[in-house]
């Protein structure tokens, strides 16, 4: 059976729901032969290649959301930094970092439910000027949108929207009720029915099973998601998930590998809470499964220094990706 699933595998035919939960309960004696075929699928699907993008907290703060993980919710007090949408200077002056440094993509990212109104008409000039002024594939993250906001937000030159599920359909509702899983899904089908690509993933540690993080990838496949960013829950004081257990590194690392044999082609981007939860092990990742990786800081969170990536990047033999 497992010859099978090694040679379906690197076919390009991802794991079977079944399959792939069948690898998930291997025990941790055989953890080392499921990262060789990640490994071996990542080098023959993606190369060695690494794509580098990077976000910035365009509106912070004041969130009506009740995310259990999520600092900028305006219900629990973690003194996270609270400020209206930032002007496109800001915006102008991160993203000319990023891209020298050698980042392909580069997102604005607001806090709270949706964006409209004023606030909605400002993001489509930043937008404009990050056209004008760089050279980016850029990237949107503004809550849940309708087919008329993502048209919009392609005219102005955004390709890729981001909208994570977070997790499983199932889990959903323990870490946010505020919103449903419904929802999510609805606006990234509003923002492939408008012609963009959508980047979707979610974070694990949340409490949440393994087989949850299983559901939750397998929907993105179904969905036609190709560009899956991971997060690593990095508990923020005051959540009600402050005092959430970290993952165990190699657990993190099956994760990741079972998600690569999930969607052999996909990127699947390494993103928050990678340095406190894998620390010198990030490399380990690189190596296994990751051929996309966040650079700069986070929303609340800071993130290595770029430099210190870019020698990682280097130390795992690997290249930035074209463009980029």
């Amino acid at each position: 059976m497992w010859q099978e699933m090694k040679n379906k595998v690197l076919e390009g035919k991802g794991l079977t729901r079944e399959e792939a939960f069948a690898l998930a309960g291997w025990p941790p004696k055989k953890l080392a032969e499921l990262l060789a075929l990640a490994r071996q699928v990542r080098e023959h699907f993606v190369g060695n290649e690494v794509e580098l993008c990077s976000i910035i907290n365009a509106r912070s703060g004041l969130c009506s959301e009740d995310c259990r993980f999520c600092a900028q919710s305006s219900r629990y007090k973690t003194g996270a930094e609270s400020y209206p949408l930032i002007g496109p200077e800001k915006a102008l002056e991160k993203a000319r970092r990023v891209e020298a440094a050698g980042a392909r993509r580069f997102a604005l990212v607001t806090s709270g439910r949706s964006i409209g109104g004023r606030d909605f008409e400002r993001v489509l000039e930043i937008y404009r000027v990050l056209r004008a002024e760089t050279r980016l594939e850029l990237c949107a993250s503004l809550g849940i949108i309708d087919q008329d906001k993502a048209q919009r937000l392609r005219e102005v030159g955004v390709t890729t929207y981001h909208h994570n599920l977070e997790t499983s359909r199932s889990y959903f509702p323990n870490i946010c009720t505020t919103h449903t899983f419904a929802e999510r899904v609805a606006t990234i089908r509003a923002a492939q029915s408008a012609g963009l690509e959508v980047c979707s993933g979610g974070i694990i540690g949340l409490g949440e099973t393994m087989a949850d993080r299983l559901e939750m990838v397998l929907e993105l496949r179904e969905l036609g998601v190709n560009s899956i960013p991971v997060n690593i829950l990095n508990p923020i004081p005051g959540t009600p998930l402050a005092g959430q257990k970290p993952l165990p590194v190699e657990e993190i690392l099956k994760t990741l590998a079972l998600f690569r044999l999930i969607m052999p082609g996909a990127i699947i981007r390494l993103c928050g809470g990678r340095e406190p939860a894998l620390g010198e092990r990030q490399r380990e990742a690189l190596e296994v499964a990751i051929n996309g990786l966040m650079i700069g800081n986070y929303l609340t969170t800071r993130g290595n220094e770029i430099q210190k990536d870019l020698d990682m990047i280097a130390a795992a033999g690997l290249r930035l990706a074209a463009g980029g």
